[in-house]
Formats: C-alpha cells, sequence, structure tokens
C-alpha cells in the first residue's frame, strides 16, 4: 500500500491518506467539504447512503495528527470559491464546457498507480482493511472499529478484520504510532511520508 501511496502525485497522495486515516468510504471523501471539517475539535463529518435511494447519514469521525496536517495544509491552500477538499476540473462532454466540482468516481487511479508501483491491483477499500486490521492487532474494541468504520452491525465490521482477536483517542494513537514505529529503518522518502 505504501508503494502506491508513494507513487501517486501530493493531490492524489492527501487523498489516499485521507481515506486511510479517516477509514472512509471512496464516496464519503468525496462529499468531504470545509464544512465537515471542526479543526478544533479535530474530527470531521463523513456522509454515506446506509440503504440504496436511502438518504445521507452522518458519522463524526477524529483526526489522527496526519490527517489533521494534511487538511490543515489542503485548507490553508484551498480555493476559498470551492467547498470541497477534493476536487477537479474537468471537460464535459455532455454539456460541451469546463467544470469544477467534486469527484464522483476516481477507480482508474487506483489501476495506474498500483501497476506504476508494481504491485497486485487493488482497490480503495483495501485502505479501509489495513486501518481496521491495524486497530484489531492493537486490541481496540470491535465495537469502536464498528463505530469508526460507520457499520451498522458487527458482522460487517468482523469481514473487514484479517483476525478477530479504549476509545476514538486510543483508536487514532494506534493509527499514529503504528506507522511512526515503522518509519526509522525505512527510506527517507517513507519517512518524509509518513511524518
Amino acid at each position: 500500500m505504501l508503494k502506491v501511496i508513494l507513487a501517486a502525485d501530493k493531490d492524489t497522495q492527501d487523498y489516499l491518506w485521507t481515506i486511510f486515516h479517516s477509514m472512509g468510504r471512496m464516496s464519503e471523501i468525496n462529499r468531504l467539504t470545509w464544512q465537515d471539517i471542526d479543526f478544533d475539535e479535530r474530527t470531521i463529518i463523513l456522509y454515506t447512503r446506509k440503504k440504496r435511494g436511502g438518504h445521507l447519514t452522518p458519522r463524526k469521525v477524529p483526526m489522527t495528527e496526519r490527517l489533521f496536517d494534511i487538511l490543515s495544509y489542503r485548507f490553508k491552500h484551498r480555493e476559498k470559491r470551492i467547498p470541497w477538499v477534493f476536487w477537479h476540473r474537468y471537460w464535459s462532454r455532455k454539456t460541451k464546457e469546463w467544470i469544477e466540482g467534486r469527484y464522483i468516481d476516481r477507480k482508474k487511479i487506483m489501476e495506474t498507480l498500483c501497476k506504476k508501483a508494481g504491485v497486485k491491483y487493488f482497490r480503495y477499500h483495501a485502505l479501509r482493511h489495513c486501518g481496521a486490521s491495524l486497530l484489531d492487532n492493537a486490541n481496540i474494541p470491535i465495537g469502536s472499529i464498528q463505530r469508526f468504520l460507520g457499520h451498522e452491525n458487527r458482522q460487517t465490521t468482523e469481514i473487514y478484520l484479517h483476525s478477530i482477536g479504549n476509545s476514538e483517542k486510543e483508536m487514532i494513537g494506534v493509527l499514529d504510532a503504528d506507522f511512526q514505529k515503522s518509519t526509522p529503518q525505512s527510506p527517507p522518502q517513507i519517512k518524509k511520508a509518513f511524518n
């Protein structure tokens, strides 16, 4: 996963780290606006549809230090007229004009990055699986992991965990600490990515 993230440009790295550190779904991160971020409280609100055609359901997610740094930097350098954290400018074949808007789908990026990094193709959801497994390996209660992932039922969370064996602040510490632990032996570009 790290090879794939490091193969990306800065904007895409921010996007991938945001998925990993918030354990958000691609659609939730694509919907993320600056109004959904509370830098003082260090939380973000992610919205998802629990049922097809249903309304968006919010969940509050605490930020890791890494996520706080990424979002703070992006906020400082944002285009003030654009409400989304991750957006793009694209040519609409339908309307024959340039449009600025949030991402709807970014599936092809992962294919390209996996190929560039020389690793077997995986999807964005693998970042959620990885984060959930790290928390599980650190003995974080499955109920806390379930809430963090935004799952309605425990069985869905168990599927995410590679092995089923305190609080949200402990989870954030685990995510930050696990990557900080692995960086001293890592090459300089990997250290830089985690710091």
